[in-house]
């Protein structure tokens, strides 16, 4: 479960990690008002105006009139996603450009052209910045141990860091048994080029962040960009977080936080349904059971000459109504011209599944053609069933004839 920035640096905030005065504000009103009573009435003379988003790219990204689709301006230049006010008056000149951003898409490189609609924003005190750099610590499965991760290119996509420029990424693994050394925080601090007070702070920040990260029970903990002052402070000046979903029941609170307005409405109805669901942007539906035969089925269908248009895990559990439910989710997309069922029977024998079709068909109205491809425990015994049904079913027997099947269709389509 992914949280806004604001929400992340309450969070660390408890943790003693430095950050930045900030405010919340849902209307324009309410962002100039608390720009003047925290900021403007206490001689602050900059702050910074952030969409709250779950995407990265803000700065560089643009805000777009929801009512006509053209970019809105900020004087001569473009609305950002991040906007830097200084000057006089800054409470008015924040409530400005907040009536601009509320309302409107925010397009990043993260989004696409698509965007997503800014319904809040952070308001936070201005610093002066010396450097930049990149902090986070996630989950390193090859290894089995979070690893945290420094950059010294900060304020830009670490993904991209980590194409072009692999070398400026630093990586100091935790062990499980003796935990994070303070050798590895010094010898990051090294290798980032700090000395002196800069040093010393940073130091200090990083055992911080891993303890959040480990009482938090997150998934991901980036700081980016970790900035040093021009007085050697080190200041989280942005954060993101995402928990771990099944560390959720050990903090019934954090479900507060989530905002189901930043995330795919078809994931947002999967999710009552407890169906591991992701909208993706292709043109063929997936329904699997097991993470890892989705993922080949998505694999073979992009062989196909498809393009996936979800990730469906139905679990074990492919029951009935669990089935009525991803059908049901699947044609609420309008992207989806085919769907294809790949199940195999272990824990779920497949005449069950089988069943489980036919009789969810019957509740769930399916105009576009379906593909259905069983193997394992009855998988005879289910095919039989599917053919027997009376309804358009495409059955394949192998993976390369479900392939071909999909490819048929679709040239069709």
């Amino acid at each position: 479960m992914k949280i806004h920035e604001y929400q992340a640096k309450e969070l660390l905030s408890k943790f003693n990690i430095p950050t930045l005065n900030r405010a919340v504000a849902f209307s324009a009103e309410e962002a100039g008002e608390l720009t003047f009573n925290n900021f403007q009435s206490k001689g602050v003379p900059v702050v910074v105006v952030k969409a709250q988003v779950h995407a990265g790219g803000r700065g560089k990204g643009i805000i777009y009139d929801v009512a006509n689709d053209e970019p809105m301006m900020n004087g001569p230049k473009e609305l950002r996603g991040v906007n830097i006010i200084s000057g006089d008056n800054i409470s008015h000149q924040t409530y400005e450009i907040s009536k601009k951003m509320l309302g409107n898409k925010l397009v990043t490189i993260q989004t696409g052209q698509s965007g997503t609609i800014v319904n809040r924003l952070l308001i936070e005190e201005g610093c002066r910045i010396a450097k930049e750099y990149y902090l986070g610590i996630t989950l390193d499965r090859l290894t089995g141990k979070n690893v945290v991760m420094a950059s010294t290119e900060g304020g830009v996509e670490i993904e991209k860091v980590a194409a072009e420029t692999p070398e400026k990424i630093l990586k100091e693994w935790i062990s499980p048994s003796t935990g994070f050394q303070s050798f590895q925080a010094r010898r990051l601090a090294f290798g980032l080029g700090l000395s002196g007070d800069a040093y010393k702070n940073f130091i200090a920040f990083v055992p911080k962040l891993i303890k959040a990260y480990d009482e938090l029970d997150a998934s991901l903990m980036e700081i980016n960009p970790l900035v040093l002052t021009v007085e050697n402070e080190i200041i989280a000046l942005d954060a993101k977080i995402t928990f771990d979903d099944n560390a959720l029941y050990r903090h019934p609170a954090f479900l507060e936080l989530r905002d189901i307005a930043e995330e795919s409405p078809l994931e947002v109805e999967a999710s009552k349904y407890d169906l591991n669901y992701i909208k993706l942007d292709g043109n063929v539906g997936c329904m699997v059971n097991g993470a890892g035969l989705a993922m080949a089925t998505m694999d073979m269908i992009q062989y196909a000459g498809g393009n996936p248009a979800n990730f469906l895990d139905v679990g074990g559990g492919a029951n009935v109504d669990r089935i009525a439910n991803a059908f049901r989710i699947m044609m609420s997309d309008s992207d989806v011209k085919a769907v294809l069922v790949n199940i195999f029977g272990g824990i779920v024998r497949c005449d069950k599944v089988a069943d489980g079709i036919v009789k969810a068909l019957s509740m769930v109205k399916v105009n576009l053609p379906v593909i259905v491809r069983l193997d394992g425990t009855n998988a005879i015994e289910g095919k039989a069933t599917l053919m027997n049904s009376g309804l358009d079913f495409k059955v394949a027997m192998t993976f390369n004839e479900a392939a071909n099947l999909v490819t048929k269709v679709l040239k069709r389509k």
